[in-house]
């Protein structure tokens, strides 16, 4: 440790220690909010609570230790990390009551479909998904885009409006980008590049795809095609007897024991896998105390969607409750994301792996082959669309495209990237 930083130890831990409870107290909110056990959240008590760690001198402290530390050491990765988190903890303390407010009002919105049927909002992703009669997918879908461009798409555009100026206002670098590159080491800029090249490269591999799995799964033509179609195209029923819910979990666990994994970490990870109102349709792990309380968060769909969505969320879970618990708070809490998602991914891209598949689940002979081309589709899919979101929320944040405007814009990037028709209600909540 430098002389700088011993000279800052001691604030130094009082902020990694109220840093450690601010995160689980939040997170815990979070979790009881989200997973349907409580109908609103309470963030705005808890960032008054941690109030003393999550100011402007807070910041400053950690930016000068930051700055001062030697290019390339430990010191300056860890301080990295913290001056991250305390800029991402002003916008989002500045930006609580709004977030209140679109968790209070996911949980409590209902659709109203035009033949009078009524559907919590939670449960339209799976509903659509579910719906073999395309009538009924879209029937629910404008539902569900009208509330939305209503109720939801005001709030959250005045949550991104707000954010990207607070963020702006700490003055780490000339942009709310240039901000997120400085600290993230991330160039936003040749990614997209990289996305679009992408787009590019598998664009006639996309469109036989597509052509072939619209006209023989859903009878259309690809200029039909719109988001509700997606989601069932990548629901897969036809699968479902081979995934069967109540082998499930049985089978996942099986997988893991023998890998010589225990799946719930001597009870440090607690599986929340039952269908409850409230509980979003959006699966999710909740490190609430890490590595001591981890929460893997799923709302079936059924088939073989929720298996690889359980295992996704163990990978996750996995990593949270298996980290060293004296490692320093940055280092439990914080940093590049890729890390978890990276377990994440290794997991849930088992049901890519045939001899996986034969040992695990129910697929014959006949069936796997087919289920394999149905993975690959959907595979194929989710990197096209994640490569467009990841170009339009670049230029979301970037302000070279007029907020009016966006919509129309997020219209364009998703459907040339997909296919499928995208709604412009859903250009500030489809946004990760």
């Amino acid at each position: 440790m430098t002389k700088h930083m011993a000279s800052l130890a001691p604030t130094f831990a009082r902020l990694r220690a109220r840093g450690d409870a601010f995160h689980e107290a939040l997170s815990r909110e979070y979790y009881l909010s989200q997973s349907g056990l409580k109908a609103t959240a309470e963030l705005q008590q808890i960032y008054v609570q941690y109030a003393d760690i999550l100011g402007p001198d807070a910041l400053a402290m950690v930016r000068e230790a930051f700055l001062g530390a030697p290019e390339g050491s430990e010191e300056r990765r860890g301080t990295r990390l913290i001056v991250d988190w305390l800029v991402d903890a002003q916008a989002q303390r500045a930006l609580a009551a709004i977030d209140e407010r679109e968790i209070a009002w996911e949980n409590a919105a209902v659709l109203t479909l035009d033949d009078g049927r009524q559907l919590p909002y939670q449960r339209a992703a799976i509903e659509i998904g579910n719906a073999e009669d395309r009538s009924e997918r879209l029937r629910i879908e404008r539902a569900r885009a009208a509330l939305v461009k209503r109720e939801l798409s005001p709030l959250r555009r005045e949550r991104f409006e707000r954010e990207k100026g607070i963020i702006e206002s700490v003055e780490i670098a000339d942009g709310y980008i240039p901000t997120f590159e400085a600290i993230s080491g991330i160039d936003l800029s040749d990614l997209a590049r990289q996305c679009r090249a992408f787009l590019r490269d598998t664009q006639a591999m996309w469109d036989d795809t597509v052509r072939e799995a619209a006209k023989k799964k859903l009878g259309l033509s690809t200029s039909e095609l719109a988001r509700p179609d997606a989601l069932a195209l990548m629901r897969a029923s036809e699968f479902d007897p081979y995934f069967p819910a109540s082998a499930m979990e049985s089978s996942v666990r099986r997988q893991m024991n023998e890998m010589g994994i225990d799946t719930l970490a001597a009870g440090r990870i607690i599986f929340d896998t039952a269908d409850r109102e409230g509980k979003r349709a959006r699966a999710f792990c909740a490190p609430v105390r890490v590595p001591d309380e981890v929460y893997l968060v799923l709302r079936p769909h059924g088939g073989q969607g929720d298996y690889r969505t359980l295992l996704h969320e163990l990978g996750h879970a996995l990593h949270f409750a298996n980290t060293r618990s004296d490692l320093a708070f940055e280092y439990r809490w914080l940093g590049d994301n890729s890390v978890t998602e990276g377990y994440a991914m290794l997991l849930d891209h088992l049901l890519h792996d045939e001899g996986w598949l034969r040992r695990y689940t129910e697929l014959t002979a006949e069936t796997l082959p087919r289920f394999l081309r149905a993975a690959g589709f959907e595979e194929l899919q989710f990197l096209r669309r994640y490569c467009g979101k990841l170009i339009y929320e670049v230029e979301l944040y970037s302000g070279r495209v007029p907020w009016d405007a966006l919509p129309d814009l997020y219209v364009q990037i998703l459907t040339d990237a997909t296919t499928f028709r995208y709604d412009p209600a859903d250009a500030f909540v489809d946004v990760d």
